[in-house]
Order: C-alpha cells, then sequence, then structure tokens
C-alpha cells in the first residue's frame, strides 16, 4: 500500500465516533451499572499519556480522561478528577471503577489481542 490520506481513509485509519459501552462495578456493596463512550485510542489519547510521562504525571488517569467521553466525543473528565487532585475533598475515582474504564478501553480498542 502507497500511504496516503486516500489509503489511509480506505483503511479506516482514522478513530471516527466513539463506541458505547455498558459497565459495571462494585462500591460499597452496591453494584452500579452505566452506559458510556469510548474514544478510540488516537494521537490525542498517545499525546496526552505521553505529556502524562514527561511531566511525572499518572499516565493511566490521562488514557481515562482522554477516552471516556459523552456520545460526542467531549471528554467528561480530567486526570485530576481521576486522580482525585481537582478536588482533594471528593477524592480519586473508585478503584473498581477505574478498573471497569480501563477495561472498556481495552476492549473497544482490542488492546492485548494479537492480530493474525
Amino acid at each position: 500500500m502507497q500511504l496516503s490520506m486516500e489509503s489511509l481513509k480506505e483503511i479506516g485509519a482514522f478513530t471516527g465516533a466513539p463506541v458505547k459501552k455498558e459497565i459495571s462495578w462494585e462500591s460499597g456493596g452496591t453494584t452500579y451499572e452505566a452506559t458510556i463512550y469510548v474514544k478510540l485510542y488516537s494521537y490525542a489519547s498517545a499525546v496526552a499519556e505521553l505529556i502524562a510521562a514527561g511531566t511525572n504525571k499518572d499516565a493511566t488517569a490521562a488514557k481515562i480522561a482522554a477516552c471516556i467521553c459523552d456520545s460526542k466525543g467531549t471528554p467528561i473528565m480530567t486526570a485530576e478528577d481521576v486522580t482525585g487532585e481537582a478536588d482533594p475533598k471528593r477524592g480519586a475515582l473508585d478503584g473498581n471503577l477505574t478498573i471497569a474504564l480501563m477495561a472498556a478501553i481495552a476492549e473497544v480498542n482490542n488492546l492485548g489481542n494479537s492480530q493474525s
């Protein structure tokens, strides 16, 4: 393949619309369910992780903030919301919810699956 904008469009190399997912997690003995939207891993999410790593910030929080969004693709939280730095009284995102969000990101992006 000759790399060009046209060939990249043809193979679906651009991320497009976010993917709707249903997640569940347990917190304090209660099970919660939510509908979320996950952006496909993209240039923007890669840059967010690199910036986080370069500034000694949390790369996992940056990935969640870059990938979890509303139905239009607008982020719904910042990395500081995830880590609790945005509001120390509120604290960090629940651990089980964090795991559920990361699992959804991995599933949508087929992370960890080998391509054959």
